[in-house]
């Protein structure tokens, strides 16, 4: 578990909010997070990727698939979920 002032698993601290700092925290959003894109950002999308990837059983997963072969299988998956879907009796 996190605590406040600790860097856990090399994610930064917690921003608490201090006087005289309001400028700075105004420049730290998301959008300007992505820009940046720090490592430690990159990286907890790649082991979030990979554990998804795990989770459908793409064993042949890398982070340099193209996005086109992952929107194709999560396609056909969801094709084949709604023709199961269909095929039950209601």
């Amino acid at each position: 578990m996190q605590r406040i002032g600790e860097i856990v698993a090399g994610y930064p601290e917690r921003i608490v909010a201090k006087p005289g700092h309001e400028a700075n925290l105004k420049r730290r959003t998301l959008t300007n997070l992505y820009n940046v894109r720090p490592a430690w950002l990159d990286n907890a999308h790649k082991t979030l990727d990979a554990a998804v990837a795990a989770a459908y059983g793409w064993a042949d997963y890398t982070p340099q698939m193209p996005d086109e072969e992952i929107l194709r299988r999560l396609l056909a998956l969801n094709l084949t979920r709604k023709a199961a879907g269909a095929a039950r009796p209601n």
